[in-house]
């Protein structure tokens, strides 16, 4: 697929290497063949909290995609938009049941995994007296129960990816959370999902929305 770009308006993604939210629509900007310029912000220095950021997006969080102008925030309203927009490869089945059935495992990572156990999080949980280790120790105790969950709602399918053989949200979502798996040390325990991440990873758009392959990696 060539590249193209909304409509032929700027796209700017800001993010951060690190950040899971801002890999997931990476990867979905690479699926779609959108071209896009790339600014980060250091989460451990705090510069989503820059008065200049906080002007695009108020949260103070990354991602934010501008789109000509027009501001997006939150990872998987960025990635439906997109699907939106560049409906070939889609993202999500036509089909509303197994559309609810995909959105549901992505949200499964992106509501229910990630939200507590991302930076802000432990550095509250630091705040609040818990040590590193006992940091470490809930982060991973959330991922291992989230992908738990994951894994038992995937289909018995034989294509590669969550839900067959399309990659989709699912896929999305699963992947920058493993990332996050590893830098924690969760032992990775699920056979289908390592299977999964292979055959994704296996794919060029994955590939380059990889952290370590990021302009700000370090």
């Amino acid at each position: 697929m060539g590249e193209h770009s909304a409509a032929g308006e700027a796209v700017v993604l800001h993010g951060f290497f690190r950040s899971s939210a801002s890999y997931r629509v990476r990867i979905a900007l690479n699926i779609k063949g959108v071209r896009h310029e790339s600014v980060a912000h250091h989460l451990r220095r705090q510069e989503q909290r820059d008065p200049q950021y906080l002007a695009i997006n108020p949260q103070g969080l990354v991602p934010a995609l501008v789109v000509g102008g027009e501001v997006l925030t939150q990872s998987l309203a960025i990635c439906e938009y997109l699907d939106e927009v560049f409906p070939d490869p889609p993202l999500l089945p036509a089909d509303p049941l197994a559309r609810a059935r995909v959105r549901a495992a992505a949200q499964v990572i992106a509501c229910d995994i990630h939200p507590i156990q991302n930076l802000k999080i432990l550095d509250r949980l630091r705040a609040n007296g818990l040590g590193d280790e006992a940091v470490n120790a809930w982060a991973r105790q959330t991922i291992d129960e989230g992908l738990d969950a994951f894994a038992a709602l995937l289909p018995e399918t034989a294509g590669p990816f969550c839900f067959g053989d399309r990659v989709t949200l699912a896929d999305i979502c699963l992947i920058p959370q493993l990332a996050n798996a590893r830098r924690f040390g969760v032992s990775l325990r699920w056979p289908r999902i390592e299977r999964i991440e292979a055959a994704c990873l296996a794919l060029d758009a994955f590939h380059r929305a990889m952290p370590d392959n990021q302009p700000d990696a370090e």
